[in-house]
């Protein structure tokens, strides 16, 4: 907090490609909202979909960042589940909208008008953030803010798209990518039963891949990743973590038969696949977005309980320009977060 009781640092995106620090005013929550005291925010490859100005109908200036840690210090009219002081997160899912097709069918999660932070509003960048109440998640005592933060976005999405995939304990599942999602992918992959393979380009990554859980380690690089898949016995599901679509289709022959390619790396470029290997195994590729906020305390407690910690290089707040063009580049290890 500046030196003013009434205002608060942030980082706003002033123009495409270009974070600025400047202070605002403290504003009051709205009905159904609430205020927190930010007290760590990740940075996430997605912030890329506001920072660039990539993100149709992006109105500027905007803060971005949507892993918020922290706790609640107003509240709004109508909030009656939420008290002030109480640790909570809120990730991708800042809300729903309420009336397109998805939400009246209850999957408010692909929301066609969804409530977005750092994108539709403003995020985590900054010592202060308004959410909406109803995408509030509650930050067990044992996690520090700092841990959650990356949890509340790139873990929910590889705990999700795991635990959802019907999936049983001791099938062979794949992480592609070990990065900012797949270093957490691995660690629900091994603690949620699955014979565990890591697979990523070179031998720099192994003795990490095994620290984290993985039973087998695959170089890419050293060999095609499909057929080492297949000496294993094939893959009944591999999580693709990578942000390349060109990296993934290949991926698709190491599958067993009716096994899933999981996609959950945001790649602009195609994925290309053979269509024999589709069809004549009824193999299937599908994408993984995220979760609401229930969704985000299952992902937080069971990473409690099962010790799964993201790794984090920590920065302050004014260092975010820097923190955000660190992971862009892809020399964070694994996961950038801002502490106020």
């Amino acid at each position: 907090m500046n030196d003013s009781n009434n205002t608060y640092r942030a980082i706003e995106i002033t123009s495409p490609g270009k974070l600025a620090l400047v202070t605002r005013k403290i504003r009051e929550p709205g009905a159904g909202q609430v205020r927190l005291k930010v007290e760590a925010a990740g940075v996430c490859h997605s912030d890329a979909a506001a920072v660039e100005g990539q993100w149709p109908g992006l109105q500027l200036p905007r803060v971005p960042g949507h892993e918020i840690a922290g706790r609640i210090e107003a509240i709004g009219e109508g909030v009656t589940k939420w008290k002030v002081g109480q640790r909570v997160g809120v990730g991708w899912y800042g809300g729903e909208c309420g009336e397109c097709e998805s939400c009246r069918r209850g999957d408010f999660v692909t929301c066609q008008n969804p409530i977005i932070p750092g994108i539709t509003t403003d995020g985590g960048y900054a010592e202060k953030a308004i959410v909406e109440a109803r995408a509030l998640a509650s930050i067990p005592d044992d996690i520090t803010a700092e841990d959650a933060a990356p949890l509340l976005c790139a873990g929910v999405t590889t705990y999700n798209a795991l635990r959802n995939a019907k999936l049983r304990a001791g099938d062979l599942v794949a992480v592609q990518g070990i990065g900012g999602l797949g270093h957490l992918g691995v660690q629900f992959a091994n603690r949620m039963g699955f014979t565990t393979v890591a697979i990523a380009r070179g031998k720099d990554k192994e003795e990490l891949a095994r620290k984290l859980g993985a039973h087998h380690y695959i170089d890419s690089v050293a060999e095609d990743a499909a057929q080492a898949l297949q000496k294993l016995g094939g893959a009944n599901a591999i999580l693709a973590t990578a942000a390349s679509g060109k990296s993934m289709g290949p991926l698709l022959g190491g599958l067993k038969a009716r096994g899933k390619l999981i996609v959950v790396g945001a790649a602009m470029d195609p994925i290309e696949v053979s269509l024999p290997q589709l069809l004549f195994g009824s193999r299937t590729i599908q994408g993984e977005l995220v979760g609401t906020a229930i969704d985000i305390e299952d992902a937080l407690n069971f990473s409690q309980r099962q010790h799964v910690h993201p790794m984090n290089e920590v920065v302050a707040l004014e260092q975010a320009p820097a923190a955000y063009a660190k992971m862009m580049s892809n020399g964070a290890r694994f996961r950038m977060v801002l502490k106020m």
